[in-house]
Formats: C-alpha cells, sequence, structure tokens
C-alpha cells in the first residue's frame, strides 16, 4: 500500500467520523435536551461522553472480530470484498424501507450510552468502517514470516486505532453542533434545520460499499 491510499483512508476515517457526528441521528440533540433539562450547560459533556462510549464500543464490536479472523491473512481480498457487498446491502435496505427500529425510542434518556451502542449497529454506522479497515490492513504485503508471528496483534491493534480516531472525530463534531445549538443557535436552529437524512445516510453506506469492492478489485 502506497503512502497516498493509507492516508487517502485514515482520512476517510476522519471524515466518516465527522460525518457520524454531525448527523442528528447519532445522538448529539439528545446532549442538548439533557443540558436543557437540568438547565446547566456542564451536562452536554456528561452527555456527549455516554454517547461517544458507546459510538465507541460499536466500532469495536464490529471490527474486532474480523481483526482475530485467522482467515483474513490468506483470503483478506474475498473478505473485503464480501464486506464491501454486505455495506452494499445494508445501504440499499436503508433506502428501501426508510425505517427505524422501534426498540431504540424505548431505551430511557439516562442510558445515552447503550443508545449510542445500539443506534450505531442499526444504522449500519459500525458497518461503515468495515471496508476502510480492511483497505488498512494491507496483510498481502507481509512477507510468510511475519504473518504467523504479528498478523493478529498488528490487525487488533489497527482496529483499535481506526475506532479511537473515528470516535474522536466523532464526539468532536457532535460536540462542538450540540454546543453551538445550546449556547448561540437555540432550538428553532434544530427545528428549522431538522430534514430527513435517512435517504443521505444510506445512500453513504453504498457508496463506501462500493469504493471498498472497488478498490479490493
Amino acid at each position: 500500500m502506497d503512502l497516498t491510499t493509507a492516508a487517502g483512508l485514515w482520512l476517510a476515517v476522519i471524515l466518516s467520523g465527522l460525518y457520524h457526528g454531525l448527523n442528528p441521528g447519532m445522538g448529539w440533540p439528545l446532549a442538548v435536551s439533557s443540558a436543557l433539562f437540568e438547565r446547566r450547560r456542564s451536562a452536554l459533556w456528561p452527555a456527549l461522553g455516554a454517547l461517544s462510549v458507546g459510538h465507541f464500543a460499536a466500532m469495536l464490536g464490529i471490527l474486532l472480530p474480523f481483526s482475530m479472523m485467522t482467515l483474513l491473512i490468506d483470503y483478506q481480498r474475498e473478505i473485503r470484498i464480501g464486506a464491501g457487498i454486505v455495506v452494499i446491502v445494508m445501504g440499499l435496505y436503508l433506502a428501501i424501507t426508510r425505517s427505524h427500529p422501534r426498540f431504540l425510542a424505548r431505551i430511557p434518556p439516562h442510558r445515552l450510552a447503550l443508545w449510542s451502542f445500539l443506534v450505531a449497529l442499526a444504522h449500519g454506522a459500525a458497518l461503515m468502517l468495515v471496508p476502510i479497515y480492511l483497505g488498512l490492513c494491507a496483510l498481502d504485503e507481509l512477507d510468510a514470516g511475519h504473518r504467523a508471528a504479528s498478523a493478529l496483534m498488528a490487525t487488533t491493534a489497527l482496529a483499535l486505532g481506526v475506532a479511537i480516531l473515528h470516535t474522536i472525530a466523532m464526539i468532536g463534531s457532535g460536540g462542538a453542533m450540540a454546543y453551538a445549538v445550546h449556547r448561540w443557535l437555540g432550538l428553532q436552529f434544530v427545528s428549522r434545520s431538522w430534514f430527513d437524512l435517512d435517504l443521505i445516510w444510506a445512500l453513504s453506506l453504498i457508496v463506501v460499499g462500493v469504493v471498498g469492492v472497488w478498490t479490493a478489485l
């Protein structure tokens, strides 16, 4: 993998995090509502922290199984293509159904970490990272001696790094939006700017999946 490709993939990790954070569906309005309910701006930070913990756990929950797959060493290309196809199918499903899992609405507000974890799984946010992560692995470039000795350790560390960087970008952009709405823009901004992002979200999954398959081929 050349430096340009690697830099592009790491940039995709950051940009997807920023995108997830700005998307209201990932939870920043809940942090605003928590601060308004408690009538203190400092309530934003625990709420944002809980959202980031849940999002991070969802990222690792999807990425770690891939990092522990010994088959990834010998069948990386096939797995990357399969993962890309799964992401495309998820995007098509969300574009067609345009529905939200009802169980998410039943989770009480004080369980923000659990809500963030489940919503990241249900809407494919964690799945979106898989083709990017697999592109970064580049295990086919390791020689035979290093594959057996260090592949699992390297891929697990990479999964952790991707999840951490992505979550930092996500909570940074989402936190900035939550603070701006609470401090300056007010609830009027939310009501006026709120629009249906479901189709955009579904299309973004499809694009990521297509790019993942294309780069694997």
